[in-house]
């Protein structure tokens, strides 16, 4: 492909409700998005799932910002001829930034796998069209969770509930959630690292509310503690921070840290690097799920896609766009029966509505390739 420019695109799309973790709190989606437009006027678009501040994890926005504007355009704007994969090799010379690499890769993905009219399940080998739906809910009140639990399950009838929890607000919530759902329900509960392995004994005691399992319990960092803390808990332990590629994902498997694993795009760079985790993933027979960040319906529609691989046999958090936005920027993801269809159309198979877009952008900039790359490309 031959790129004419790339746009910057700020949004913000305010949150039904507020969405707390153990971490922050988010009271609306602040993304950055990616448009590639091709000489030939294809347009291509991929979500930065990096939030304002590095609190989550060391990517944040305006840094995304600079590493692409700085660093990975550039990159772009040296090689003969533009492919996805082409960037993702060129990437591998700046280190970490995943976040960033994986909002340009995609939306050069985007735009390729349009000019040759094929969808990205397609391209990354999807076997499946439609995908089963999980949600996510945050940490709240016992009455909050009770109405929101009940509307998830018995109305909207999701396949899998996942509950956020924090040192004391773990166990009596579950229990609660046991006993709207029943026993055997899919449910499984998600620390973002609020805890330390001196919480074995406590957390054990989740053991006996059958979870599918307990996600990312101690810091990132602890794969050694996440071992022994496995070899105490009934309960399989799934990890999510520290899986940033497929030999990190391996690393984790081998050493006895994961039971399971949670792919997110972002976090691994990209949907190219995300395939290769779910290869790694089935060769050593581990179960493995798509992890959601909030997505606007662009990057919603790419992970539906990638949920459609077959090695993905657990429920991820592929929420339909009403679960956290009144508005979305695209056409709305809709969940019917408890499943998502998997987009069919070239790329990621939507496009933002214009519209929706427009009320939802802060502001744009837009970066012209400078005429000698174009000249070069034209010889």
């Amino acid at each position: 492909m031959k790129i004419a420019g790339i746009e910057l695109r700020w949004v913000r799309l305010p949150l039904k409700t507020p969405f707390r973790t153990s971490v922050f709190t988010e009271y609306d989606r602040e993304a950055l998005l990616v448009r590639v437009r091709t000489v030939d006027g294809v347009v291509g678009w991929g979500e930065c799932a990096a939030i304002r501040e590095p609190i989550y994890s060391s990517e944040y926005l305006d840094g995304a910002v600079r590493i692409l504007r700085d660093l990975l355009i550039p990159m772009i704007q040296r090689l003969s001829d533009v492919t996805a994969e082409k960037a993702a090799a060129a990437f591998r010379a700046v280190d970490g930034h995943p976040m960033a690499k994986a909002a340009l890769e995609t939306a050069l993905l985007d735009a390729q796998l349009r000019r040759e009219n094929v969808s990205l399940a397609r391209y990354l080998g999807a076997v499946h069209s439609r995908v089963s739906a999980g949600v996510s809910v945050g940490i709240t009140t016992r009455d909050e969770l009770r109405d929101a639990v009940d509307q998830h399950w018995h109305k909207e009838k999701y396949q899998r509930i996942k509950l956020k929890i924090q040192p004391g607000w773990d166990e009596e919530p579950v229990r609660l959630v046991r006993e709207i759902l029943g026993s055997d329900a899919a449910l499984q509960v998600d620390a973002n690292c609020a805890y330390t392995l001196d919480d074995a004994e406590h957390l054990a005691r989740l053991d006996e509310y059958n979870l599918l399992m307990i996600e990312q319990p101690l810091a990132a960092n602890d794969l050694a503690g996440h071992a022994k803390l496995a070899r105490r808990l009934k309960t399989p332990i799934c990890l999510d921070e520290p899986i940033t590629s497929a030999a990190a994902a391996i690393t984790a498997i081998e050493c006895g840290a994961a039971e399971i694993i949670n792919i997110k795009p972002g976090r691994v760079g990209g949907y190219l690097e995300a395939r290769k985790v779910h290869h790694a993933c089935a060769e050593r027979a581990v179960p493995i799920w798509v992890g959601g960040m909030l997505e606007t319906g662009i990057g919603r529609a790419a992970n539906v896609a990638l949920a459609a691989l077959p090695h993905f046999t657990l429920v991820g958090d592929l929420s339909a766009s009403e679960r956290f936005f009144t508005q979305d920027i695209t056409p709305p993801i809709v969940m019917r029966d408890g499943h998502i269809d998997v987009p069919d159309g070239p790329g990621i198979g939507l496009e933002p509505d214009e519209a929706a877009l427009k009320a939802a952008t802060e502001r744009t900039e837009w970066i012209p390739f400078p005429a000698k790359v174009l000249a070069s490309w034209a010889k």
